[in-house]
């Protein structure tokens, strides 16, 4: 999805970039490296359906920051931060993504969450930009 394209940090090439998809979409030869960002996998969903090169459970949120949240946008700001803060203390998870940009170019972060604007994946990558 064009509009969920993420740019990262200029500091690499011009032709690294983040991306987030929803998991339940079909993959795509634009994905790039596909890594699952999720804590769970994804309801229905077979391993083959999914074509994953990576799944990242240890770089989503904490179970109890998950269900904290619940989804409830009003609870966006919280999360954010508190998910921001739980991402300080995985930096080799987060460097292993920037390495995975580096080399693969694409990275496609997927995610189950029905709310594209409001889940861990854009967290996530807004944090990828910054590196």
């Amino acid at each position: 999805m064009e509009n969920f394209t993420t740019k990262c940090s200029k500091s690499w090439r011009e032709t690294e970039m983040i991306r987030l998809k929803r998991v339940y979409e079909p993959a795509s030869n634009e994905d790039g490296w596909r890594v699952l960002v999720d804590r769970l996998w994804p309801r229905g969903m077979t391993k083959e359906a999914v074509k994953i090169d990576l799944w990242m459970k240890d770089i989503a949120p904490s179970d109890t920051l998950r269900k904290s949240f619940g989804h409830e946008v009003k609870k966006w700001p919280v999360f954010q931060k508190r998910y921001q803060n739980e991402l300080k203390k995985k930096a080799p998870l987060l460097a292993e993504l920037k390495g995975m940009e580096r080399e693969h170019k694409i990275v496609t972060l997927l995610f189950g969450a029905k709310d594209e604007e409001h889940n861990q994946a854009v967290v996530l990558a807004n944090m990828l930009k910054k590196r």
